[in-house]
């Protein structure tokens, strides 16, 4: 079986839409910007042997606040600047009541299964309590990326960012 990192889009590998504190996905290409050092540490987690899988709700596509070729933009950037082996997408609303929206661990089992993953042998890199609660059903070491918008998540770890995350991964930072 394999190892994986799973690592929450929004928050993690890219900026957030900050509206009254709260983050926000973006929902046009234009305002998609991935954060600074995520290819290299992405680049690690693979060099190391991880598999990185993208785990993203998406719940403005159901809502009609967003397009799937403006999705499919932002994650064509994804995939061509970065080392990501999948990007897994729940597009439902809480109102759906679907097993892949995180906090449930639908999306993660999923990749599990095709990707043959152990998932207590993998990680889940977030930004927030859907991330961390997704991750520890699914049986995965959680880590989350401080934020003042998630200071009240109670994860496994929590760091300053994704490069201590992935130190922490690689067994270099304070588990």
């Amino acid at each position: 079986m394999r190892r994986a990192v799973f690592f929450d889009r929004d928050g993690v590998i890219s900026r957030p839409i900050l509206r009254d504190n709260k983050p926000y996905s973006p929902r046009e290409p234009d305002e998609f910007h991935i954060m600074e050092n995520v290819a290299l540490c992405l680049r690690r987690s693979k060099e190391a042997g991880f598999l990185n899988i993208v785990v993203t709700n998406q719940p403005d596509l159901s809502r009609g606040l967003m397009v799937w070729n403006s999705l499919d933009t932002m994650h064509s950037r994804i995939k061509a600047g970065l080392d990501v082996d999948d990007i897994m997408v729940c597009p439902h609303d809480d109102s759906d009541k679907c097993s892949c929206r995180k906090p449930k661990p639908g999306m993660l089992l999923d990749a599990a299964r095709k990707w043959n993953v152990d998932l207590r042998q993998s990680f889940m890199i977030g930004d927030q309590w859907k991330d961390v609660k997704a991750g520890r059903e699914a049986g995965c070491y959680t880590i989350l990326i401080d934020y003042p918008y998630n200071q009240e998540v109670d994860a496994d770890c929590r760091t300053k960012d994704l490069q201590s995350a992935i130190d922490i991964v690689l067994g270099n930072g304070d588990r």
